[in-house]
């Protein structure tokens, strides 16, 4: 006898996945499904490091889904696939947290608690919730080994780090340079181009702007002005914190200036401004007007101006002009600054034609003004250092006299000491009364922010280092082309021309906790070294301590080659130990390390090598290509200019590789109104919480299938619910009839197999289409589409299987004894319930397991996993497609019909007379043929008629559908429309062929497709008519008697059938039936006996006087009574 086949009822999909994950764990699955694999055959997966120290969300979920989908596909293909977790344990959120926990700032570090102290803080908090990632991991069904991850803060990875970047310095392409860089007064770090650019960094804000008045230096003698009065300059500028440090005027030498004679809108003196002739309209409109200057008094409501003279900007540059808010002077060269130069940048797009020019606080402006020599605003501080009037903190030093101390914006105030009045209005105020301000107004515009601190950013001179990108920049997008990006639309758009324009990468952080940058250099600079792992610095401090510059060596305990724990724990290659170590030039002199660390984003870009610690260790696991590149990377689009871009800078430089050929960019997980998830809009969603309520397979399931993996999925849970009732419902409850029946006829899958070309029909069709449905769920896979493979697989488990096959053969499975068609039957719902699990287990990891599991433990094989098993092999001798047509139009009409009767309210166990089908050709009438008997009987309806083409029965009307043609045809559309509408029955029969047509329309060519026209189909008395594509049917919807009674004797079954199920009765009990005698079901049951007694297993039917107990037949007292006993 067979092994029976578990029965289960009411599934809690959450405790499936509890239990399947204890399977896993003590059955060592995951690692199974590595080893079980060729070492040689291998699919490279990076897992992106997330940082522990927050919390995970639903939207983790959601991008680890992805990652898991692929990696079980591949697996089933017979790929090996190692995938190593990672944690992100450096940079800014932890830093910050600690600063916030410890209750210090930045300036704190090196004073109330050392470096190694901070550290150290740093190393603890990293990990808090590494407990609760793993958790969600687990529960969630991702495979990715948590015992073994890479730790970006140990030694073996950071010497990895290192080596690359020693790699980058032998192919000279680091270098250190004085430039402007975005700065984060918060966070008290430089960023990089690409840090600027995540998401959300840009935000839309309202700043103070102001158009200043720069007087011309009379006594200038190149003036070309001889008019009376202060000639002023306007420049506009939406920083107005950043004119007190001013050193130039920027005009372009091509424009043409007007000057024009006026008066201050606030002060009401008279002068004479210089602006850009083009901008006239937009500056001296509002309170002013063109008209002469003569009579004017300021109790006037409006103000004139008259344009007095014309002159190019070539003629302005040179000309000196007075420091607009004189509280200090360049420390170097200060009397080459507050002079007007020529900038190509100028335009007269808006603001003046003449810009500001603060070469500390701008990279355009510094650039510009080193051209020419013109100094920036840097002062002597106490240590006789040159700094901006702005410190580190976003502070106005103390040169700003009554405006010292004060933040330049007012966002990096704590929340209870934000000034009523911001420096900016302070300053334009003070402007205003000084008569050097124009306009002063609100200006709403974008403006950056720290992606870590969510606070403006500033542009600040920063002594950084740099990888020039530059020089790679080329090789970087023609690598691109290599890869193939999921959209597609990423890495031609948002990621190419990102690449296109990349700017050198900043390296430098100004921070404690982080890799350092591992370059040690003489106190002039003229000598550097670039360490590249711990052998060669311990080498260099030997070298150190032999010149009698260091006393020991700290690094003397560490032997090279011995990649041991212990050995690589002797060492720590942060701050608090590296920055001790002082080494030797070749020519004696100390050498200093660098004390920036390096952006942390290059920490995680240099995984794919340091995860391995290559080079020192694993060489051959990245040389042979077994572990380099990844075939497959998955993350959010927000990577795009982050992770993504320095995977690609790296590997290129690096290796001159591609680090990835397939990569997934995911998009947001919004709440069910599209509208981001927040803390403050309370709209999150807690993935514990939603796992535990619905389980891991219905969320990853709705997750892949919602949405493609790269549009923004609109999160419902309600969503979840209909996935568990559709799919995963409709799942069990076609494996729970299976195993009931295939129990009791005690079924084997390897006894007696029937040729599957021996089998009926409907047997043939089903394992065609679940041939067809392995080509096209492999396709999907092997192409990166995961939502498309899921909706097939669920479309075929309830259309085709469920809904179809198994409703239509039921009868099949519960009658008779064990004959070669049962056996068949049997044999065909087995595969596809086994081909469903193992199709579906990489979306649905747990309950595939647990199914293919049920399926198989017939074999008494208790530790299988369908995870372990096989993809699925196609049989393509088995695939029918003719077969599959006639089916398909079967399921059509079926489909329309009941649409029809839904509609109509008319329930199917009401029988109609006749359903009228249209040809569509001598194929469509043979498939038609084939299958009508099984429409008839789905549908309920006595006759099937097919009318031949040159029937007009049924009329058939054309319309346009202007939204399609409208784009492409616009002033042709109602020329068109008339075209259309006029068509005869012969040319919308040939359209509806073809799928498209072309017309001269107006002397051009119109070309339509099946999207352009509207084929309807007008209604006949007494039918309703319903289309769907090419296939239109008409329903005779009126009911005889005849018909009405037969409708109601199968209400009458459906009620008995739901009365042995409540009774408990087994499939195999006859019983006996009592109806009332006076019931007017009466002549309905008599004219129906037979069918009513054969499908309800009914040895009596009688009708009597008198019924106790008695049960109604449609739920109202009012109705037919009757009752059942077992016989």
């Amino acid at each position: 006898m067979s092994i029976k086949f578990r029965e289960r009822k009411n599934v809690n999909l959450s405790d499936v996945a509890k239990n399947i994950q204890d399977k896993w764990n003590k059955e060592n699955t995951f690692k199974k499904s590595v080893e079980k694999r060729d070492d040689e055959n291998s699919f490279v997966f990076y897992e992106g490091p997330p940082s522990s120290n927050g919390l995970p969300g639903i939207h983790h979920v959601m991008a680890r889904t992805i990652k898991d989908v692929f990696c079980r596909y591949k697996t089933l293909k017979g790929f090996s696939v190692n995938r190593k977790a990672g944690w992100d344990t450096h940079g800014l959120p932890v830093e910050l947290g600690v600063e916030k926990e410890l209750g210090i700032t930045k300036e704190d570090i090196g004073k109330k608690l050392t470096i190694e102290e901070y550290n150290n803080a740093c190393k603890k908090a990293v990990m808090k919730y590494t407990d609760i990632w793993n958790d969600l991991t687990h529960k969630m069904g991702y495979w990715v080994d948590t015992e073994n991850p890479y730790i970006t803060y140990e030694n073996k990875y950071i010497e990895s780090v290192w080596w690359l970047l020693g790699q980058a310095y032998k192919k000279d392409l680091i270098y250190k340079g004085y430039t402007i860089q975005p700065y984060s007064p918060k966070a008290g770090t430089g960023l990089s181009s690409h840090e600027l650019n995540q998401p959300g960094c840009y935000k839309t804000v309202k700043d103070t702007s102001v158009i200043a008045q720069f007087s011309l230096d009379t006594d200038f003698v190149k003036s070309p002005f001889t008019e009376k009065g202060d000639v002023v300059l306007l420049a506009w500028t939406t920083t107005p914190w950043t004119l007190p440090s001013n050193t130039a005027l920027a005009v372009n030498s091509t424009i043409d200036y007007v000057l024009i004679e006026t008066f201050n809108q606030y002060t009401y003196l008279p002068i004479n401004v210089v602006v850009a002739k083009k901008l006239v309209s937009s500056l001296f409109g509002g309170v002013y007007y063109e008209g002469s200057n003569d009579s004017f008094s300021k109790e006037d409501k409006k103000i004139p101006y008259n344009i007095i003279k014309s002159i190019k900007g070539s003629e302005l540059v040179g000309l000196k002009y007075r420091q607009l808010m004189p509280y200090a002077l360049p420390a170097e060269n200060p009397e080459k600054a507050f002079h007007i130069i020529h900038a190509d940048f100028v335009s007269v797009e808006d603001g003046t034609g003449i810009v500001h020019i603060a070469p500390t606080f701008g990279a355009d402006d510094y650039k510009a003004a080193q051209n020419v020599g013109i100094p920036g605003l840097l002062v002597e501080d106490e240590n006789e250092q040159l700094v901006p009037l702005v410190d580190l903190k976003g502070c106005f030093r103390k040169e700003m006299l009554e405006h010292a101390g004060k933040y330049v914006k007012n966002e990096f105030y704590n929340n209870d000491a934000i000034p009523e009045k911001s420096v900016d209005v302070e300053l334009a105020i003070q402007l205003k009364e000084q008569n050097k301000a124009f306009r002063v107004e609100k200006y709403e515009h974008s403006y950056p922010h720290c992606w870590r601190t969510d606070k403006p950013i500033l542009y600040y001179p920063l002594d950084s280092w740099f990888i020039k990108v530059s020089s790679f920049k080329n090789r970087m997008v023609e690598l691109n082309k290599e890869i193939n990006w999921k959209p597609e639309s990423t890495g031609t758009g948002r990621f190419g021309n990102w690449l296109e324009n990349a700017n050198d990468w900043n390296l430098s952080r100004s921070r404690f906790w982080g890799i350092p940058i591992p370059i040690w250099r003489t106190e002039d600079g003229k000598k550097s070294i670039c360490i590249s792992s711990i052998e060669e610095l311990k080498l260099a401090v030997d070298f150190s301590v032999e010149k009698g510059i260091m006393k020991t060596n700290p690094l003397a305990s560490f032997m090279p080659k011995d990649f041991s724990k212990k050995n690589y724990n002797t060492v720590d290659l942060h701050r608090h130990f590296v920055d001790e170590l002082i080494l030797c030039s070749d020519s004696g002199e100390p050498m200093y390390r660098e004390q920036d660390l390096i952006d942390v984003w290059f920490d995680s870009g240099s995984m794919p090598y340091a995860q391995w610690h290559y080079p020192f260790e694993n060489k051959n696991l990245i040389e042979s290509g077994r572990f380099f590149p990844a075939n497959f990377i998955a993350e959010g689009v927000d990577q795009t200019r982050g992770w993504f871009y320095t995977l690609h800078a790296i590997s290129t430089f690096a290796f001159d590789s591609v680090a990835y050929k397939n990569v997934v960019s995911n998009g947001l997980v919004l709440d069910k109104n599209g509208q981001k998830m927040s803390k403050r809009l309370g709209n999150g969603i807690d993935p514990f919480d939603t796992l535990e309520k619905f389980g891991a397979d219905p969320t990853r399931w709705y997750m892949i299938t919602n949405a493609q993996p790269w549009d923004n999925l609109k999160f419902d849970l309600e969503g979840i619910n209909e996935v568990k009732r559709k799919f995963f419902g409709t799942l069990h409850n076609t494996y729970s009839f299976f195993c009931l029946y295939a129990n009791l006829d005690d079924f084997d899958f390897n006894s007696s197999f029937i040729d599957v070309a021996l089998r009926p029909e409907i047997d043939r069709w089903i394992i065609s289409k679940l041939n067809s449905l392995i080509i096209n769920v492999d396709e999907y896979y092997s192409s990166y589409e995961p939502t498309k493979a899921g909706r097939l697989i669920q479309e075929f488990t309830v259309d085709d299987l469920s809904n179809w096959y198994v409703r239509l053969c039921r009868k099949r499975f519960w009658k008779g004894e064990v004959n070669d068609d049962k056996l068949a039957a049997y044999q065909t719902l087995y595969t596809c319930l086994k081909t469903i699990a193992l199709l579906s287990s990489p979306i649905a990891p747990f309950y595939s397991d647990l199914l293919y599991n049920d399926l198989i433990k017939s074999a008494d094989n208790d530790n299988a996993s369908v995870h372990l098993a096989d993809f699925p092999i196609v049989n393509k001798s088995e695939i029918d497609l003719l077969l599959e047509g006639k089916m398909g139009l079967a399921q059509q009409i079926t489909s329309l019909v009941l649409s029809l009767r839904k509609k109509e309210k008319l329930k199917v166990r009401q029988p109609l007379s006749r359903v009228l089908v249209p040809s569509n050709g001598k194929g469509f009438e043979t498939a038609i043929a084939d299958v009508s008997s099984l429409i008839l009987s789905e549908v309920n309806v006595k006759e099937l008629s097919v009318l031949s083409s040159d029937n007009n029965m049924l009329k058939k009307q054309a319309k346009p559908n202007f939204k399609t043609i409208g784009p492409k045809y616009g002033r042709h559309m109602k020329s068109i429309a008339k075209v259309i509408s006029g068509w005869s029955d012969e040319e919308i029969s040939s359209f509806e062929k073809e799928k498209s047509v072309s017309f001269i329309v107006d002397g051009e060519n119109v070309v339509l497709n099946a999207v352009d026209v509207e084929i309807i189909t007008t209604d006949i008395p007494g039918w309703k008519i319903a289309s769907s594509g090419d296939v239109t049917i008409a329903l005779d919807i009126s009911i005889s008697q005849e018909l009405k009674e037969e409708g109601l004797a199968r209400d009458f079954v459906n009620k008995v059938q739901n009365i042995r199920k409540d009774l408990d009765l087994n499939i195999t009990d006859t019983i006996e039936i009592k109806i009332l005698s006076n019931s007017e079901f009466k002549s309905a049951i008599n004219n129906n006996l037979n069918y009513i007694c054969s499908e309800t297993l009914t040895k009596e039917l009688v009708f009597v006087d008198e019924l106790e107990n008695a049960h109604s037949v449609d739920d109202n007292k009012e109705s037919a009574q009757f009752s059942i006993i077992k016989v």
